[in-house]
């Protein structure tokens, strides 16, 4: 590994095509990956739904996907944190595609254990694609880092638009062999993941975390190391807490409107085919604004784009709660606005979190960060089926909307301690 490093790039001039290169690659592994998640997301409460025969428990596949990408986000960081981005990233896409597999087993078998274990597994490449965002960032330099951030985002639109609306078409397969339409999208899935895992392994080299760590060891010889811890410790802690918090909350909002939307428009006599489409919409919003985001964050600052994340998904909050159940169109609409909220929380968040920790241990606290985030998702996939059953669609909206606004005293308080 070090001799790897040492025949890379050392000088800054020569950091601007590696990372080039790095960005080309992980933007092809994001296409993937995004089918991968995309796919899964679109039918799996549904799957729960079909195989236990209640609504419920709807929101537990979205649960148990976003608690294993739990613990995945802190393997796939110790990983990149021992031995480089290349391996933690390879580990996490291959570990979501066995999940993948496992998912179509249980629809096969219609064992419900299986069925929790497997997708608790395959959240492991919804993890993988988060934290694939923070290699983009290793190299960049500090003022274009949210583009850096924002070109690795996008790159999942192709294959989140792309993913939902195969539902059809894969379920048809899937059908044909033998295995339950609902599981169709998860062998899409597998292949996307497992796939992503091959490109990451053979080409995204050199390995920007590493290198990244040679280049700070050999600019600290020309400044004061103590100024530099001293100003590191001095801004890390509250930037780290910010950060998190902002993505925290568009990650609750998100996962527990959108989870559930697709059960409410079953309910109201839609098909997988305008679920799909809805779920491709929302997905699309998620990352095709990225470059803007990116370019908003770099020029006007990290805060200023947070507090829009959080009016943005309380709007998005209001007119999924007002939309009728048969109206597609503001439904899309509604989980549009949901994906440009989460998009802005995320990219400020995430800017923001690299700016405050410092290479020696950016990819651990990363991972960290990233099971809060996981948590938050969990909390509100559980969460979102339990408040449908007992009360509606329209309510769950309409508190995640007003639970987003929670971002700006956040911020106000944030900014106040400084």
């Amino acid at each position: 590994m070090t001799s790897t490093q040492s025949a890379g790039p050392s000088s800054i001039s020569d950091v601007v095509p590696a990372q080039r290169r790095i960005l080309r690659v992980l933007v092809a592994t994001q296409v993937l990956s995004g089918a991968g998640l995309a796919a899964g997301v679109t039918v799996g409460a549904l799957l729960a739904q079909d195989m236990l025969g209640t609504t419920s428990l709807a929101g537990l596949p979205s649960a148990l996907f976003t608690a294993g990408s739990a613990l995945a986000a802190v393997a796939v960081g110790r990983i990149s944190q021992a031995r480089g981005r290349r391996p933690g990233l390879a580990t996490g896409y291959l570990t979501g595609a066995i999940g993948s597999a496992g998912v179509i087993t249980a629809a096969v078998l219609d064992n419900s254990v299986l069925l929790f274990l497997a997708l608790f597994v395959y959240g492991a490449g919804t993890a993988t694609n988060l934290q694939a965002r923070y290699a983009g960032a290793d190299l960049a330099d500090p003022a274009h880092r949210a583009r850096a951030v924002s070109t690795v985002l996008v790159a999942t639109t192709l294959g989140g638009v792309v993913g939902p609306n195969l539902a059809s078409p894969t379920g048809d397969l899937a059908h044909g062999l033998g295995i339950p339409r609902l599981a169709g999208p998860f062998l899409l899935a597998g292949a996307a993941y497992a796939l992503a895992a091959l490109v990451l392994a053979v080409w995204l080299r050199p390995d920007p975390l590493l290198l990244a760590r040679t280049l700070d060891r050999q600019r600290a010889t020309a400044t004061d190391e103590t100024q530099r811890a001293a100003s590191t410790a001095e801004r890390r802690r509250p930037g780290v807490v910010l950060g998190a918090l902002i993505m925290v909350l568009s990650q609750v909002v998100m996962v527990a409107i959108m989870t559930m939307t697709p059960v409410h428009m079953h309910d109201h006599g839609h098909g997988t085919a305008a679920s799909g489409l809805v779920i491709a919409i929302h997905v699309g919003a998620m990352y095709l604004p990225s470059p803007l985001t990116g370019r908003l964050v770099d020029r006007y600052g990290r805060i200023p784009v947070a507090a829009g994340s959080g009016v943005t998904l309380l709007a998005a909050g209001i007119l999924a709660a007002a939309a009728p159940g048969d109206s597609v169109a503001l439904l899309a609409l509604a989980l549009a606005l949901l994906g440009i909220g989460w998009n802005l929380g995320l990219i400020s968040g995430t800017a923001i979190i690299t700016d405050a920790v410092p290479l020696a241990a950016r990819a651990r606290t990363q991972g960290l960060v990233d099971v809060s985030i996981a948590i938050a998702g969990t909390t509100g996939g559980l969460a979102s089926g339990i408040i449908v059953h007992a009360a509606s669609y329209p309510v769950l909206a309409l508190t995640g909307g007003i639970l987003a606004l929670a971002v700006l005293p956040a911020i106000a308080a944030s900014a106040s301690s400084r």
